[in-house]
């Protein structure tokens, strides 16, 4: 069960961290120039994903479940993260990189199918990974669009996030492995 003490933390910290681009910004350092807006993007999606890895394994015994949603949150984020700063594909303004949200929500609908249960979240996190390995083929396929900063170094990015995605699949699988693995978060 989340508390309020539980909870504080994954409220404060983010702001904290927030202190570092806002300190760039008060020495004026080259690169920082953040609207308001960027910071509470930058505060809702850390916290978000500190409460959800709250949320996911609040009932979770098992380490490989706990680190399986963690590597799969840290590659969410990240993935969202660099998307939204610089794209993937080309610039940020390229709508090829509209897919990889396509990408976050086969991870979010296939978990919730799941109902967070480790063998279920296993094939989620296949999926999300095999979801994450066609983005650049597709985008490829249908419009050719801008693949700088060059095609070998958009593809290797994209499969970093496939390989994330599968590790947490893997660990997933072995956590249902577990004898209790099914009554690991409860319906």
């Amino acid at each position: 069960m989340m508390t309020t003490k539980s909870l504080l933390p994954v409220l404060l910290v983010p702001a904290l961290i927030l202190l570092i681009p806002a300190g760039a910004m008060l020495f004026k350092a080259e690169g920082w120039a953040w609207d308001a807006g960027s910071f509470v993007f930058a505060w809702i999606l850390m916290a978000g994903v500190g409460l959800a890895y709250r949320f996911v394994t609040s009932k979770a015994g098992v380490p490989a479940y706990r680190l399986a949603t963690g590597i799969a949150l840290a590659a969410g984020f990240i993935l969202l993260w660099i998307n939204a700063a610089v794209g993937l594909i080309g610039s940020e303004d390229n709508p090829a990189n509209l897919m990889y949200g396509g990408v976050l929500a086969v991870g979010a609908v296939g978990a919730m199918m799941a109902r967070w249960k480790p063998l279920g979240m296993a094939r989620a996190l296949a999926a999300t990974a095999f979801a994450q390995f066609m983005v650049p083929i597709v985008a490829f396929i249908i419009n050719r669009p801008d693949f700088s900063p060059g095609v070998a170094k958009v593809v290797g990015l994209n499969f970093f996030f496939v390989l994330l995605f599968a590790a947490s699949a893997g660990l997933y699988r072995h956590a249902a492995r577990d004898h209790t693995g099914d009554a690991l978060v409860a319906s």
